[in-house]
């Protein structure tokens, strides 16, 4: 396989996108963490309790996807420096490396999309709660 100056540069719109994806995750994320803080210094409850360590749990994700993805862009930079200085060699073994970093992050991605969707679980969990036992007393 060839490498040439366009390999890596490919990888430069993707890179950034996501690294915008994940800040904005983390921004809402924090905001969420600010207002069950909030909450639950009024009203503690086991939900938000939950919420809050699933929310813990993302926070360290995301600094793993974005740590991932931003060593990924380094050495896709990287790699356009040995290129130019003619090492292919070591320009295919970085630009590997920083698509493996890739891959990385987009499973520690992955991972933080299955703790959403667990949070958003325990939301409704406790919705349904209060819907059975309106029905309950509907009766």
């Amino acid at each position: 396989m060839d490498l040439t100056l366009t390999s890596p540069a490919l990888l430069f719109p993707a890179i950034s996108l996501m690294l915008v994806a994940y800040t904005t995750r983390f921004r809402t994320i924090s905001e969420r963490i600010r207002i069950l803080h909030a909450q639950y210094s009024q009203t503690p409850t086991d939900i938000i309790v939950g919420q809050i360590r699933t929310l813990r749990k993302r926070v360290y994700l995301i600094r793993n996807m974005q740590a991932c993805g931003v060593a990924s862009f380094f050495l896709c930079v990287f790699c356009l420096f040995t290129l130019f200085a003619g090492n292919l060699f070591l320009s295919k073994l970085i630009f590997v490396t920083s698509l493996v970093l890739l891959m990385i992050s987009l499973i520690f991605s992955f991972w933080e999309v299955l703790l959403s969707v667990h949070a958003l679980e325990l939301q409704l969990s406790d919705i349904e709660k209060h819907l059975n036992v309106a029905r309950d007393f509907s009766k």
